[in-house]
């Protein structure tokens, strides 16, 4: 191997090192973890984390009414949980209310608002069964790599703006294709094939970040079992 190569992989080496044994951590929008900034607290009762904690409960409610076709009704609540997505961080950053909590139930959110999401649109017969499997698959194998990183002393891997990317695509989909089925005119039927068209591009994003982490994990695991031999 060229010494410029070697030289290459301990730089990536040493960078995925340090973004994964960094402590503590917090979840990002793909659902992976990356390092708390340093005003980040030890609190859990503010009013951020009550709002973000108000968005999780509200996730079950809306996949029940999508899965039960209540479509307009589930767009609504989609709506105003959806605004305070933003909210509450702008909360806590504005008055200093920062938490660990607080950055580990944003995208816990997130994470569950697509499943809950995708498993109700399937229910629905709104978007195909494999769109649903292929989002649950990659999360699976996300999970058990996050297991095989914590067992070789790791923490999850440095979020990718490609995963980040994805997670956001995905995110959009879901209105989208609740309007798309609201109706029969031609309109509804465009904002269905967009809805599906991004929710495929979405999941590809998905699981390109998916095979971005698998080699960073290979990555890491391989230089620790280099640095047992030696």
């Amino acid at each position: 191997m060229a010494v410029s190569e070697q030289a290459g992989i301990q730089d990536q080496t040493s960078t995925l090192t340090m973004a994964s044994a960094s402590s503590p951590h917090t979840n990002n929008d793909d659902g992976e973890q990356e390092a708390f900034g340093p005003e980040a607290r030890d609190v859990i009762f503010t009013i951020p984390n009550l709002i973000s904690l108000i968005r999780i409960l509200s996730i079950p409610c809306i996949a029940y009414l999508i899965s039960q076709r209540q479509l307009l009704l589930s767009l609504v609540i989609l709506m105003i949980s959806s605004a305070t997505d933003g909210l509450d961080g702008y909360i806590a950053r504005r008055f200093n209310q920062v938490s660990r909590i607080g950055q580990l139930l944003d995208p816990i959110a997130d994470r569950l608002l697509i499943i809950c999401s995708m498993l109700a649109l399937g229910w629905a017969h709104i978007v195909p069964w494999w769109l649903l499997i292929a989002v649950g698959v990659r999360d699976l194998i996300m999970l058990m790599e996050i297991l095989v990183l914590a067992d070789h002393g790791y923490g999850p891997l440095p979020v990718h703006f490609v995963g980040k990317a994805g997670t956001a695509l995905l995110l959009m989909c879901v209105p989208i294709l609740i309007i798309g089925d609201l109706g029969s005119q031609n309109i509804f039927t465009v904002l269905h094939l967009i809805g599906v068209a991004g929710a495929i591009w979405g999941i590809g994003l998905y699981w390109v970040a998916g095979v971005i982490y698998i080699s960073q994990g290979v990555v890491l695991i391989t230089h620790l079992g280099r640095q047992n031999t030696e």
